[in-house]
């Protein structure tokens, strides 16, 4: 198993061609594993590659007297890889959420060593407590954002190169152009928009990008439809939809900006239903549990939504899915889901 550096907290993850979603959609169909992740998410190279560079600047600045401490106000998935990546480079981290935050991501985060402090009825209370009392009292403290900044699209975008190198390999090496091996079609969920952000910034670096990506979200979680809909940023009056780790009432601005310039991308919106159909089947066949955030991504292939979106697609094109992974769900919101959806 690919280990964490102090350098790099996330780790180079699989890419497993499925015989299953390969046969559905017509195409080759990879898996790109990120669920095997140390925080279970993709979120682990994002916030760990902003950790790591304010690591960088703490140790060359002259105002800082003792070393960083990493505050989130997140109780999710970007709680978690915050929590994990400082326990992995030795720092201590503290995350502040609302009381309406589930017990078992609680536990998840006291187990992985954090500091979890309840504060609010809502994520803008527990946000503002967090940046008004710890981190004004903290000449240390740094606040971790969950997905709009530089440094966490860039953690984000190390997945290109890395699923490039992988298909390359698969094929048997570069191309007649000295070219590594490119995907068709990349599929991602989107939620603040910091994946599809750094997803898009990684295919800009790649010489002759020809890959197109499927920006996929759950109704009542839109916020990226909604706005390319509209043509300006939208916010979303609340979020109903059960796919949580999705509801960014308003995605990173540099996320619409991607989605509505460019022609490869297409912006596409899925049922509840869809996604938790998605995720109790990829269960059942591919032996992962995922959270509904991203059975939204599987739902495009299980319902080989890919020959409307994607005509051109044939047999030999190479579709990558981002198995975005997740922790927001336990064996009893499970049967509950299936109860209520499946």
């Amino acid at each position: 198993m690919p280990e964490t550096t102090p350098e790099r907290p996330w780790i180079e993850t699989p890419l497993l061609e499925s015989a299953s979603f390969s046969k559905i959609c017509g195409c080759r169909v990879f898996l790109k594993l990120e669920n095997l992740q140390p925080s279970k998410s993709f979120k682990s190279r994002g916030i760990g590659n902003f950790i790591v560079e304010s690591i960088k600047k703490s140790s060359k600045s002259s105002d800082k007297k003792g070393e960083p401490h990493f505050y989130i106000s997140s109780g999710g998935n970007a709680g978690l890889a915050c929590v994990t990546a400082s326990n992995t480079l030795g720092y201590k981290s503290t995350v502040v959420v609302p009381f309406s935050t589930k017990q078992y991501m609680i536990e998840k985060l006291k187990i992985q060593g954090a500091d979890v402090i309840q504060h609010g009825e809502t994520w803008f209370h527990a946000d503002k407590y967090l940046r008004e009392e710890l981190l004004n009292k903290d000449s240390n403290g740094v606040y971790v954002p969950p997905f709009d900044h530089p440094d966490v699209w860039t953690g984000a975008s190390t997945m290109v190169k890395e699923w490039e190198s992988q298909l390359s390999i698969i094929d048997g090496g570069l191309n007649h152009h000295n070219e590594k091996t490119q995907a068709d079609v990349v599929i991602c969920s989107v939620g603040g928009g910091g994946l599809f952000t750094g997803l898009m910034q990684g295919l800009e670096e790649t010489p002759n990008s020809k890959t197109k990506m499927i920006a996929v979200e759950t109704k009542g979680a839109d916020s990226l439809y909604q706005s390319i809909q509209a043509g300006k940023l939208v916010t979303l009056p609340g979020i109903t939809s059960i796919a949580t780790s999705l509801g960014a009432i308003k995605v990173c601005e540099k996320a619409f900006e991607y989605a509505n310039k460019s022609e490869k991308v297409k912006s596409v919106v899925v049922e509840d239903k869809q996604a938790v159909k998605a995720l109790l089947r990829f269960a059942s066949e591919e032996g992962m549990i995922v959270e509904p955030a991203c059975g939204a991504t599987l739902a495009i292939a299980y319902e080989n939504q890919l020959k409307d979106l994607i005509p051109n697609l044939n047999k030999d094109s190479k579709v990558v899915l981002v198995v975005c992974g997740g922790s927001a769900f336990n064996l009893g919101l499970l049967e509950e889901w299936k109860t209520t959806y499946a």
